[in-house]
């Protein structure tokens, strides 16, 4: 009996010092994730009104350090080959 009111007052202390821990990151964790759903329902939005996808342009640049991890992604999914028809990497 003893030991489960031992346990219990544990296990409230324990939630009182990660509330205290984790409440000055609340606020930028909260913004960050209004960032990315404002990101999401622009690109959906735009997708649906027809406005061209900025992102595939902007990441045109990124396209040869990708295709150097590429390989490396697909084995790790458990693809022994690439899975792309025209893009053989093995």
């Amino acid at each position: 009996m003893k030991l489960d009111a031992i346990k219990a007052w544990f296990r409230q202390a324990n939630f009182y010092v990660e509330e205290v821990y984790n409440a000055p990151y609340r606020s930028a964790i909260a913004r960050a994730q209004r960032e990315q759903d404002d990101l999401f329902m622009l690109l959906i939005f735009s997708e649906m009104m027809g406005v061209p996808n900025p992102a595939s342009y902007y990441t045109l640049e990124l396209q040869p350090l990708l295709m150097e991890r590429f390989h490396d992604w697909h084995r790790r999914m458990g693809m022994e080959h690439s899975p792309l028809d025209n893009f053989k990497c093995c």
